[in-house]
């Protein structure tokens, strides 16, 4: 839908009960060429998505009648590509780390600047419209393999369960497989965000992943480059 679309046929939902708020983000992407609607709680929010049809959503975390988390994880079983970005006061690691396993695809702290928000959202819909470019639907190496399609990821034919935040990084790690990428590398590509040296999160994944990955398994594939940053490989 993005893919041959201008900026002022991409249409925003902005689901913030905080009217104040919600009203001058409406006012904002409107200047900028968006077409925007506004849902003051999490059911109307989830109502407007399900009979709508949009290309990106914002959204806070606590929310009346259906919080974010509770949101996003809806919003994913209707739609699995739709950029999502959490827009909230929830400062900390782990809120951070549950948004992003609800479905997130960044995460957004307030006070912010609204030209961060503005080249966020531009990276994410430039992001969603490189998915649509034909790559291949499979990504290998050595017995791991995943589907872009079915979105399934194996390891010796054994089915690995991956939340969204963490298909995506294996998927980025696989698509530069034999290469060392670096955290920052991994922030812009994988959270669009500018890399933060006061968060572990990504640190936080890559053990996730190893976990799922490589723990069970004779050897491993997911390799730190000490100063440097991560490379997924044969051993």
């Amino acid at each position: 839908m993005i893919l041959s679309m201008g900026m002022d046929e991409i249409k925003i939902l902005i689901v913030e009960d905080e009217q104040k708020i919600a009203d001058t983000l409406k006012f904002g992407l409107c200047e900028n060429g968006f077409k925007v609607e506004v849902a003051y709680d999490g059911k109307l929010g989830y109502r407007l998505f399900s009979v709508q049809d949009f290309d990106l959503l914002i959204l806070d975390i606590n929310l009346p009648g259906m919080n974010g988390y509770e949101l996003c994880k809806a919003i994913r079983l209707l739609n699995e590509r739709i950029p999502v970005i959490m827009l909230t006061s929830m400062s900390a690691l782990n809120d951070k780390i549950e948004g992003y396993d609800a479905g997130a695809d960044d995460y957004i702290v307030k006070p912010f600047e609204f030209r961060e928000l503005l080249l966020k959202i531009r990276a994410l819909l430039k992001r969603t419209m490189s998915q649509y470019v034909p790559v291949g639907n499979l990504l290998k190496l050595s017995d791991l393999e995943m589907n872009l399609d079915s979105k399934e990821v194996k390891r010796d034919n054994t089915v690995i369960h991956l939340t969204a935040k963490e298909f995506q990084l294996l998927e980025y790690l696989l698509r530069n497989k034999n290469r060392v990428v670096s955290r920052a590398d991994i922030a812009i590509n994988v959270w669009d965000m500018d890399f933060d040296t006061n968060t572990n999160v990504i640190d936080v994944y890559i053990s996730y992943l190893r976990n799922k990955v490589d723990k069970n398994f004779g050897h491993k594939l997911i390799q730190t480059q000490v100063g440097m940053g991560y490379i997924i490989k044969e051993s």
